[in-house]
């Protein structure tokens, strides 16, 4: 496994961890992407059952595949009306990138709306270093809108969370956030 596919892995075990804690029925994943996130998710939350969401047709079939019975998966972008609530753990991994601050700004106050009391979002996503930083995670930078991570905290506190960095290293980060 290359350096970016290990950073990857640790990322996505970080997820994981950053939810342990938590008791979760219900997991919403904003960008489901291959399911993997929400499959190590709900490996490690046996009683849970997902909504996924992705804006990617290709996406969810694949999703599918991996996820099976316990996960709903529905198409749509983070723009739209998210699924009705509650949920104990919402995610997102490696895919808010894909849309603009305005937009971040925006889903963020609207996925707190869908949080259960003490629950959590928890995002991982490629971020611009505070230095530059030697092979950088490959995506595509015309279609990317990439923040720093402080743009990410004050954004999420804006939205009424309390955000902290679970792990972070090279160019991704994974941040923890409970509603105030």
């Amino acid at each position: 496994m290359n350096q970016h596919g290990q950073r990857y892995d640790r990322a996505q075990q970080e997820i994981v961890r950053a939810s342990v804690d938590l008791e979760v029925l219900r997991m919403l994943d904003l960008g489901v992407g291959t399911g993997e996130t929400t499959r190590r998710c709900l490996e490690a939350h046996p009683a849970a059952r997902a909504v996924c969401l992705d804006r990617s047709r290709d996406k969810l079939d694949a999703a599918a595949d991996v996820l099976g019975a316990r996960a709903e998966l529905r198409l749509g972008r983070f723009q739209d009306r998210l699924p009705e609530g509650p949920f104990e753990l919402i995610v997102s991994a490696f895919a808010l990138h894909h849309v603009d601050r305005a937009s971040k700004a925006d889903l963020f106050p609207r996925v707190a709306e869908r949080l259960s009391e003490g629950g959590r979002f928890v995002l991982a996503d490629v971020v611009e270093p505070h230095v530059p930083v030697s092979e950088p995670t490959p995506l595509d930078r015309a279609q990317s809108v990439v923040s720093r991570t402080d743009e990410l905290l004050d954004a999420l506190r804006h939205a009424g969370f309390r955000p902290g960095v679970r792990w972070a290293e090279h160019d991704l980060v994974v941040i923890a956030a409970s509603v105030q």
